[in-house]
């Protein structure tokens, strides 16, 4: 990825640091968040010393019936609870039995989302312990419909939302937000959420998904986590006639408008929370997504999980079947359906990888990658009409137009839908893949289910159990000639929670393609015999804490080799470290 954003860059790398463009940044954990902080007594600030009623209205000190006898008479509480003193433990057992008696993903996903906006520290805890539970509600594919219907469930804020109302003044728009040690920002402007396409200002539902991600899954504190919207308008037109909507009823911006009022949000970011605040890009349109990566990855800690944490979690998974495919990754071909931001960045950390361990030019293991468009297969003859980011993968062979016919001539060992298409993986499809495959590797990554290129049990099915299977979004075990077939989700949930991790305890500045492939090994190594012997290519995700924390401690561990760290001297013992650093939403005892 780094090699062709330096192209475009005429050459400038992110190791090339501009002390014009560097200024000071910082974090404290004010309120006892990270784990190594567990055993002390905590008071419960706001702008006051939160007692009484305030204090069971908010949500990061709120504990509910566990108050203790001598906590409730400290703080006023007396009458303003029911007598009986409940634990965590037992308040968690209430909440997920409620959770459970809930049909309807929706109401699980609003009942979560009501217990984040009462209870912060209760939220998280049924996160981190039911985490395969409740992945699929709090995020895809549940956050989908949630972003669908977001004007009509929308009850309180719980991000900023910068429109075009606010140009001229977006760093005062951020100075509104009561936190000011802010490490991570997840920001979208909502054209391209998931796979289902211009969702404007409701696409809010991601940047808060994601985040509670950040801290249930990488321990990144609540309290340093900002979720923003971009408001540019919408080209949806059932959104702009819908009475409800809740964002500016206007088509959406472009040109220099976009462009400089991107500028002065990234600007302004900079300047409120200093250098070493990750900015995280997530579900911009191909063209914005790459040109935003492009132009601020050499001045700002910027990452975009659609190109750079999709490529790292399905790298990962690769290189984590080469176990049951044999060989080198060098040593197998690659075929992509969908050649947007996450196809081509997948694609090119798969040809960095590639380089890498043969040591040949990225140039020449490119062409063991092959992607198909809307209009077949790219190659070399259409070159001039490619957009820039596929070009490096225009490949001189005679023009394909079906994704069938592409198998069938390139036969590839990987097939990866990244096209935000359903149903794309046809019987047809399968079958010629498993025509030159004994175990053919199968990716179905587009979200959410819905949109998946096939399901698990067509994988199965039409390869006759031999498919090594994962998709983008969660799919049930699958029955095949009396064995059970458990399909892995190349979920970007492994991924982007420990890197971010590992960036904010390495006080890192920049975002490096070798720290991608450091978390892509990372996580590989977590692949258990016992997950092989399933057909499993990724681990569990009830160790996801432990996952999280190898993967920021190999990041970090990559940030200080790159020159990259701020945070000095170094730690001995960097997973030790980032396990001190993580997020532990078990409640604190009061003063």
């Amino acid at each position: 990825m780094e090699s062709t954003l330096k192209d475009i860059r005429d050459g400038a790398s992110v190791l090339d640091l501009d002390p014009k463009a560097t200024v000071g940044g910082g974090v404290e954990d004010l309120y006892g968040e990270d784990c190594a902080t567990e055993e002390q007594l905590v008071t419960p600030w706001t702008i006051s010393v939160a007692s009484g009623y305030s204090l069971l209205r908010d949500p990061r000190h709120n504990k509910g019936l566990a108050f203790t006898e001598k906590e409730r008479d400290a703080h006023y509480l007396r009458g303003l609870l029911p007598p009986v003193v409940a634990s965590q433990e037992l308040q968690e057992r209430k909440l997920m039995a409620n959770i459970r008696n809930y049909q309807v993903p929706l109401q699980k996903y609003m009942a979560m989302m009501d217990l984040q906006e009462r209870n912060e520290r209760l939220f998280y805890k049924l996160l981190v312990d039911n985490v395969e539970e409740l992945l699929p509600i709090v995020y895809t594919p549940t956050v989908g419909e949630a972003c669908q219907k977001y004007g009509s469930i929308f009850r309180r804020p719980q991000g900023l939302y910068i429109s075009l109302k606010e140009k001229g003044k977006i760093l005062e728009v951020l100075k509104n937000w009561p936190e000011r040690s802010i490490q991570v920002i997840v920001v979208t402007d909502g054209e391209r959420i998931l796979g289902l396409g211009d969702l404007g200002c409701q696409g809010m539902g991601i940047p808060v998904g994601k985040l509670a991600l950040y801290t249930a899954l990488g321990g990144v504190r609540p309290s340093a986590c900002l979720p923003i919207t971009i408001d540019v308008g919408t080209n949806n037109e059932k959104l702009l006639e819908n009475e409800f909507y809740i964002g500016l009823k206007q088509r959406r911006a472009t040109g220099k408008e976009y462009s400089d009022f991107l500028h002065e949000f990234m600007c302004a970011v900079k300047q409120n929370y200093g250098e070493k605040v990750l900015i995280q890009f997530e579900d911009f349109a191909n063209h914005n997504a790459f040109e935003l990566l492009t132009k601020y990855g050499t001045t700002h800690l910027v990452f975009n999980d659609d190109i750079q944490g999709t490529a790292s979690v399905v790298l990962a998974g690769l290189v984590a079947a080469l176990k049951l495919l044999g060989g080198t990754l060098g040593d197998h071909k690659f075929l992509f359906l969908g050649a947007g931001e996450a196809g081509t960045g997948i694609a090119e950390l798969i040809a960095l990888e590639m380089s890498r361990q043969t040591k040949c030019p990225i140039e020449e293991t490119r062409k063991k990658v092959w992607l198909v468009d809307s209009k077949g297969l790219i190659v070399g003859s259409r070159k001039d009409s490619l957009q820039h980011f596929k070009k490096p993968w225009a490949h001189e062979h005679e023009p394909v137009k079906d994704l069938v016919d592409a198998v069938k001539v390139v036969k590839p060992t990987v097939l990866i839908g990244t096209s935000g298409v359903g149903k794309q993986f046809t019987k047809e499809v399968i079958e010629a893949m498993a025509s030159c495959n004994e175990k053919p590797l199968i990716m179905a990554l587009s979200n959410p289910t819905s949109q998946s290129e096939c399901t698990a049990e067509e994988a199965y099915t039409w390869t006759q159990g031999r498919a090594i299977f994962a998709s983008g979004s969660p799919f049930d075990p699958v029955e095949y000639d009396g064995k059970t077939f458990v399909p892995g989700q190349a979920n970007n949930a492994y991924i982007f929670p420990g890197f971010g991790l590992g960036l904010v305890i390495s006080g890192a500045i920049r975002v490096h393609d070798d720290m991608l492939l450091a978390a892509s090994e990372a996580l590989a190594n977590q692949v258990t015999q016992e997950n092989f012997e399933k057909g499993l290519i990724y681990p569990p995700f009830s160790n996801i804490r432990k996952i999280s924390a190898n993967i920021a401690a190999n990041v970090a561990a990559k940030a200080y080799e790159l020159g990259l760290a701020t945070r000095l001297p170094r730690p001995e013992n960097l997973l030790k470290y980032a396990e001190s650093c993580m997020y532990s939403p078990v409640y604190r005892n009061y003063r």
